[in-house]
């Protein structure tokens, strides 16, 4: 018999969790996505992608915690939260908008899915994403993805 898995592959839900907490952490702290990446590094990102499904288990608020302590991560500026006017996405919202790029990026760009995360964090697509005023977090996925690989908004 075969095992349920759910709807998805565990390890895109894996992904999902990782962006997510990326996200909390960047409001939490308020930095940009890409401060928050760097300053976590390609180990620490393996790590919570490794470990996403405990770390999902766990209260969000302390796990961020612990991150932004061991990464040494200090209060930044950036507040897209602040200077939104319309509603507000949630981090999960923007977790799964980032999910399905760097999915994309890693499958286009035949690469492993940190360092797809790495690179799309770190691409121009990141502060448009972030800019909460815009409509760019809810275009169509298979637009973000094309963006993102022409390196320009299309």
């Amino acid at each position: 018999m075969k095992e349920n898995c759910g709807r998805e592959n565990p390890k895109d839900n894996d992904l999902f969790f990782t962006c997510s907490l990326i996200d909390y952490i960047a409001r939490k702290t308020k930095n940009t996505r890409k401060d928050v990446v760097n300053a976590l590094g390609k180990e620490r990102l393996e790590k919570i992608y490794e470990l996403a499904d405990v770390y999902h288990s766990d209260n969000i608020d302390r796990v961020s915690d612990d991150f932004i302590q061991e990464a040494s991560i200090g209060n930044g500026s950036f507040d897209n939260v602040k200077d939104c006017r319309y509603a507000i996405p949630s981090h999960w919202d923007i977790g799964k908008v980032y999910k399905r790029l760097v999915k994309g990026a890693a499958e286009e760009e035949r690469t492993g899915i940190i360092d797809a995360l790495l690179k799309v964090y770190n691409s121009f697509i990141s502060d448009k994403i972030d800019d909460y005023n815009s409509s760019m977090y809810y275009e169509n996925p298979s637009y973000l993805l094309e963006c993102y690989l022409e390196n320009k908004v299309l």
